[in-house]
């Protein structure tokens, strides 16, 4: 589908075969991104790795993302954090047992905090905050603004009602960020001071993160000071990461729970078969740890579901870098193309019953989220595939919420008409929140 958004050109992809044909065949045709004045404000000038540029500098940031700060070894060093605020989130739960709770709410204050830990270690004061801004930007981010459908004309720009109010959320961004920054390098310049006189063998990695080693942060400011770089960075792009990795991986993974508890309510016979699973293998334990998840098998099929029903990413955005051809049709550069990633997940061409949300639809078929199955492309594919996929994880919080509660909707209620709206904005939420009430599942730990 080809459409004219004022001067733009948007092309709209929402076939397997020819999103294969863009995503892989001509992938580095269709790297680039192109952004918004939001975007471009409050990411730093598109110094991120989501909306910069396809070129020398985006290769290098990822690099740095998938070897360093989303590594299997970065991303495990987190475990205890992601237990710690799981446990917090099973403790909240059951202290308003039997009473209504916002569950949607709840999980993203508990994803939130382990996305800022993560992050930020133990100098996280203005995580609220943080949300608060990023949230804001995200609305304005997915709206339409006057100024980007005529790029051309500097006067809608320079006097865009949004722009004051961008400019004033980047500044509020800044002086989170700055100082955050601020204190890791004090931090680090007097563990480094300490250090001094310690044999080689003796001085370990240290940071600001909560159990002493590095933080995302700590990681960043390394590589900053390396010398390794072919293209040097500053704080603003170490900023602009940053807000990309916490409104990122903050959204993606509550939206991901909060539709897979929703999608288990409305299905009871699905919730009590992954129930089952999780109570069976688990029977006596208090904590179920991130490596018990191999164990779960029916409550990944029950994830893969959720990511084909509620993709977390509708559209996936990208732009042509130069004049090209697909499948007979003339997409001229810097045209804007959306790979309609909801439609293809629930095309009746590619799946059964694509509106029922049957986990059992992924037993023995082989198909996962990595990109190779054109159908199903929760998280994009190619080069500007989502590199925090492994970082953004579900599997405990939801074992641990169906493991200790049973769970039903307010009264007066019927699970048939659950609001299951999507919220539209660029990751696709709820629109509105989920109301609950949990009861508390009474276990025997003697086993």
């Amino acid at each position: 589908m080809h459409l004219k958004l004022g001067e733009n050109s948007a092309i709209v992809i929402s076939s397997p075969e020819i999103a294969k044909e863009a995503l892989r065949t001509q992938d580095p045709t269709f790297a680039a991104r192109s952004g918004t004045m939001s975007t471009e404000i409050l990411w730093y000038d598109h110094t991120d790795m989501a909306f910069s540029p396809y070129n020398d500098y985006w290769r290098q940031m990822r690099k740095i993302c998938v070897l360093e700060l989303l590594s299997s070894k970065q991303v495990k060093s987190f475990a205890s954090i992601r237990s710690d605020e799981v446990l917090k989130l099973i403790k909240s739960i059951k202290s308003s047992a039997g009473k209504p709770i916002n569950l949607t709410e709840k999980i993203f204050s508990s994803t939130s905090s382990i996305t800022a830990r993560a992050a930020f270690g133990k100098i996280c004061k203005d995580k609220d905050t943080l949300v608060k801004l990023f949230q804001q930007g995200g609305s304005l981010a997915a709206g339409f603004e006057l100024a980007d459908l005529f790029p051309s004309s500097k006067i809608l720009r320079l006097f865009s009602s949004s722009k004051v109010k961008l400019w004033a959320m980047r500044r509020k961004l800044d002086a989170i960020l700055d100082e955050i920054i601020d204190e890791h390098k004090e931090n680090l310049a007097r563990m480094s001071k300490d250090d001094k006189g310690l044999d080689q063998g003796e001085s370990t990695r240290r940071g600001n993160g909560e159990s002493g080693n590095e933080d995302l942060v700590d990681v960043f400011l390394r590589v900053k000071e390396s010398g390794e770089l072919d293209i040097p960075i500053n704080y603003e792009n170490i900023k602009a990461v940053l807000s990309d990795m916490f409104s990122a991986g903050t959204d993606t993974s509550s939206s991901t729970i909060d539709w897979a508890m929703a999608e288990l309510i409305r299905n009871p016979d699905v919730m009590a078969r992954a129930q089952a699973e999780v109570r069976e293998i688990f029977k006596g334990r208090q904590v179920i740890e991130e490596t018990d998840l191999q164990k779960l098998k029916y409550l990944k099929l029950v994830i893969k579901e959720t990511l084909r029903m509620h993709t977390p990413v509708p559209l996936l955005p990208r732009a042509s870098r130069k004049d090209c051809e697909i499948n007979g049709y003339f997409i001229p550069a810097n045209a804007k193309v959306f790979v309609n990633a909801w439609e293809m997940c629930r095309d009746p061409k590619y799946w059964t019953n694509p509106e029922s949300f049957v986990p059992e639809r992924f037993e023995n078929n082989g198909m996962d989220f990595t990109g190779n199955h054109f159908e199903y492309l929760p998280f994009g594919s190619g080069r500007r595939m989502c590199p925090g996929m492994t970082f953004g994880i579900a599997g405990v919080p939801l074992a641990q919420l169906l493991y200790n509660f049973d769970w039903n909707l307010l009264e007066g209620i019927h699970r048939d008409n659950l609001d299951m709206t999507e919220n539209s904005g660029i990751t696709a939420s709820r629109k509105e929140d989920l109301f609950v009430v949990a009861t508390p599942m009474i276990h025997d730990f003697s086993y």
